[in-house]
C-alpha cells in the first residue's frame, strides 16, 4: 500500500526518478562506495527519518516491499535485487529509521557474499556484514548481544579471522553473561582453542574461559526444563565444549597452570576457589597442590565446602584421625544430599579407626538424609560381618553376625539398584557362613525363628540355615 501511495503521490516520472537516484533494480556490488565507508563518514542523524524524511519512508517502503517479496519466495525471488538499492539509500541516510534495516541488512549482503566467486569481493562483503552489526549497536544498542551475532558471522564466514572473533566474542560474553546465547558460547571457545595453539595467549586462557563459560552453561541448565529443548540445547552445548577442552584437561596441565598462578598469588581467595574447584571437577584431588589451596582457602576463608575438599584429601593420604574435625565442619553444609555424603565418608573413616559404632551411627545418619544411600548399607554389612570373632563365644553367637550382615545388604541394593552387583556377591560369600542345620537344632533353634543378634551390634534378625 505504501508503495502505492508514493507513485499516486510522485507521480511515474517522478517515481523513476527516485528509484534511479537510490540505486533501484542495480544489485548492490563488494565495495561499492558507501557500503565499505567508515562509519564516521555517514551523515549525521537528524531524527529518525534523517535530513529527507519522504525520501526515507519512500526508500524504507520500497526496499521492504521488496524484501518480503523475495522471503516469500524463499529468498529465491530476483525482487533482492530491487530491494538492495533503496535499503542501501535507508542505510547511509537514515540508519535510525528501523532495525529491520539491519536484520534484513545482514540477510541480503549475507546473500551476496555467498554468491560472490572471487576472495577479494567475499571479503569486501564481510567488512559490510560488520559495519552493519556496528551501525546497529551505534543507533540501538543492545551491544553484547548483536556482538555475539557479529562474532559468529565473523567467525563462520572469515575463519581466518579468528582473533578478530576471539575479542569480539570476549566482550560480548563478558556484557552479556548468563544471559549469552549458546552458539555464541561455542563459537567463541573454539576462537579460544585457536589462539592458544597460534601462541597469542596463554594456556591458561583456555581453562578461564572453560570455568566461565560452564558457569553459564550449568546456570542456564539449571533455569531451563528437563527435556525441553532449551534444556537440550544446553546440554549439547555442554557436550562440545567440555570435548573441545578434554586435550587441555589432563590434571598435569591444570596442574602446570595454576601452581605458577598460585605462587603468584597464594592468598586470592577467587583465584583458590577456581584452582580447587576445577581440579575436584578434574579429579585431581590425589595432587599436592588441591591440598595446599584447600588448606589456604579454609584459612582465608573458611567454610564448609573447604573443609569438605580437605578432609577427602586426608582420606586419600589415609590421614583419618585428622580428617574427622574438617568433616564435621563440613556438616553445616546446607545441601542434604551433600551431607549425607559427609556422614557416610565420617563412618567410612571411623570404620578405619576401628570405632564400629560411631561408623554405624554416622551411615544411618546419611541414610535418614538419603534413603538411597545404598553404600551405607554395604559399610554397617561388612563391619557386622568383620565382628565375628568379637561379638560371638559360641558357634551359632559367632554365626549370627553373617545373618544380620546379609540383611544390611539386600537392604543396600534394594535402596541402590545400582550396587546389586557387588551386593549379591557379598551375600553369596557370607551365605555360605552361615551355620549349618545341625547347629542350629544343637542350640535348639529352628529356621525362621527370630534372633537378636548381642555385643555392640545389638540388632533382630532370623534365623538361617547355610545352604
Amino acid at each position: 500500500m505504501k508503495t502505492r501511495f508514493w507513485v499516486i503521490v510522485l507521480g511515474l516520472s517522478s517515481f523513476l526518478m527516485l528509484m534511479s537516484s537510490a540505486g533501484f533494480s542495480a544489485p548492490v556490488e563488494p565495495g561499492e562506495k558507501g557500503l565499505n565507508a567508515k562509519l564516521s563518514e555517514f551523515p549525521q542523524q537528524e531524527g529518525k527519518y534523517g535530513k529527507d524524511s519522504v525520501q526515507c519512508v519512500m526508500n524504507l517502503s520500497l526496499y521492504r516491499e521488496f524484501y518480503k517479496q523475495w522471503k516469500a519466495s524463499g529468498y529465491k525471488s530476483p525482487a533482492i535485487n530491487d530491494a538492495i538499492g533503496p535499503w542501501r539509500w535507508v542505510f547511509k541516510n537514515c540508519p535510525q529509521a528501523s532495525q529491520n534495516t539491519y536484520l534484513d541488512g545482514v540477510k541480503m549482503i549475507t546473500f551476496f557474499m555467498k554468491k560472490c566467486k572471487t576472495d577479494d569481493g567475499k571479503a569486501k562483503y564481510i567488512d559490510t556484514l560488520m559495519m552493519i552489526y556496528d551501525q546497529r549497536i551505534k543507533y540501538f544498542g543492545r551491544e553484547g548481544y548483536v556482538l555475539g551475532r557479529k562474532g559468529s558471522d565473523l567467525f563462520k564466514y572469515a575463519p581466518e579471522q579468528y582473533e578478530k572473533a576471539y575479542h569480539i566474542f570476549k566482550k560480548s560474553v563478558d556484557l552479556r553473561g548468563n544471559k549469552s546465547e549458546s552458539f555464541v558460547l561455542v563459537y567463541y571457545f573454539r576462537t579460544v582453542i585457536k589462539m592458544v595453539d597460534a601462541g597469542k595467549i596463554d594456556k591458561s586462557s583456555v581453562v578461564d574461559v572453560y570455568d566461565q563459560l560452564s558457569g553459564i552453561i550449568d546456570y542456564n541448565l539449571k533455569n531451563a526444563k528437563p527435556g525441553s529443548k532449551q534444556y537440550e540445547a544446553w546440554q549439547n552445548v555442554k557436550g562440545n565444549i567440555e570435548l573441545s577442552f578434554e586435550p587441555y584437561a589432563t590434571c598435569e596441565d591444570l596442574i602446570g597452570i595454576y601452581q605458577k598462578k598460585y605462587d603468584e598469588s597464594p592468598d586470592d581467595v577467587e583465584l583458590l576457589k577456581k584452582i580447587t574447584s576445577m581440579l575436584d571437577k578434574k579429579g585431581c584431588t590425589d595432587s599436592e597442590l588441591f591440598f595446599e589451596t584447600s588448606v589456604k582457602l579454609n584459612e582465608l576463608e573458611p567454610s564448609p565446602a573447604s573443609s569438605y575438599m580437605i578432609a577427602k584429601m586426608m582420606i586419600k593420604k589415609e590421614q583419618y584421625s585428622e580428617s574427622i574435625p574438617y568433616f564435621e565442619d563440613a556438616l553445616n553444609i546446607e545441601d542434604d544430599a551433600t551431607k549425607s555424603d559427609v556422614y557416610l565418608l565420617l563412618a567410612s573413616v571411623y570404620r578405619q579407626l576401628h570405632n564400629f559404632p560411631k561408623a554405624r551411627t554416622n551411615a544411618r545418619k546419611a541414610l535418614d538424609l538419603n534413603p538411597a544411600q545404598g553404600h551405607a548399607y554395604l559399610i554397617i554389612g561388612d563391619m557386622y560381618a568383620a565382628s565375628s570373632d568379637d561379638c560371638g563365644t559360641d558357634d551359632i553367637s559367632k554365626k549370627a553376625v553373617y545373618w544380620i550382615a546379609v540383611d544390611m545388604y539386600k537392604k543396600a541394593k534394594k535402596a541402590d539398584p545400582e550396587l546389586a552387583e557387588i551386593a549379591n556377591k557379598r551375600i553369596s560369600i557370607y551365605s555360605k557362613q552361615f551355620p549349618n542345620t545341625e547347629t542350629i537344632f544343637f542350640y535348639d533353634l529352628k529356621e525362621g525363628d527370630p534372633y537378636t543378634v548381642g555385643c555392640w551390634i545389638n540388632e533382630k534378625t532370623t534365623v538361617r540355615a547355610a545352604k
